[in-house]
């Protein structure tokens, strides 16, 4: 067991380096990486390391400056979508990943999954920056507002994931990078009692997960 004044030490050094990540002043996201990083590096070398404090000291240096490069990548490739996709989606960093939101009514005709051609310049940009930014992979999840039967809105979300995932592909993305996914009218983000939160529910978000 870690007796008290190595405790203390163990913590306070982690609060050293923590603080020091966050005194350079980077954009808000990349300054959340460096912390979340600098956090779980302490802990993981205070638990590989013989000597705890040291072990944390070093393991949260080398954490925050993971995570700092990680949010530093994702706030650049956030500014990029979203000067380049404009209206057209909103982008979303939420520090560990970047969420691209394209509402499913300008992707798709009613109850069909055959995407408008009017999108394709837009989901090319997305492909562009995913070949850009190598270093994730992509989840494409479908969603629908609960108006019909929930199976076949499963199903509709599936089939227009699906579409948006082949366009990627055919835009050059590697296939083993991206996952599809259905979730029907299961994850709603706003109210299906008015048009207005329907139209936010039904969508297609492209979810970028950084892998190193």
């Amino acid at each position: 067991m870690i007796r008290a004044s190595k405790l203390s030490l163990l913590l306070a050094g982690s609060a050293l380096v923590l603080t020091a990540a966050c005194n350079v002043q980077p954009a808000e996201k990349t300054r959340t990486g460096a912390v979340t990083g600098g956090l779980i590096g302490a802990v993981l070398g205070a638990a590989t390391s013989d000597n705890k404090a040291q072990g944390a000291i070093k393991g949260a240096a080398l954490g925050a400056a993971a995570g700092g490069v990680i949010g530093y990548s994702l706030d650049q490739q956030a500014a990029e979508l979203r000067e380049g996709l404009g209206d057209a989606a909103t982008v979303t960093n939420t520090g560990d990943r970047l969420i691209v939101s394209m509402s499913q009514d300008i992707l798709f005709a009613t109850d069909s999954s055959a995407l408008a051609p009017s999108i394709r310049d837009e989901l090319r940009t997305v492909a562009v920056s995913l070949n850009k930014y190598p270093e994730s992979t992509v989840q494409v999840v479908g969603h629908t507002d609960n108006t019909g039967d929930a199976g076949y809105n499963f199903d509709l979300s599936q089939r227009r994931a699906a579409a948006v995932s082949s366009e990627l592909i055919a835009s050059g993305v590697p296939s083993r990078r991206i996952q599809t996914i259905g979730r029907g009218e299961d994850q709603p983000v706003a109210s299906n009692l008015t048009p207005e939160g329907r139209a936010q529910n039904r969508r297609v978000e492209i979810v970028i997960l950084p892998t190193a």
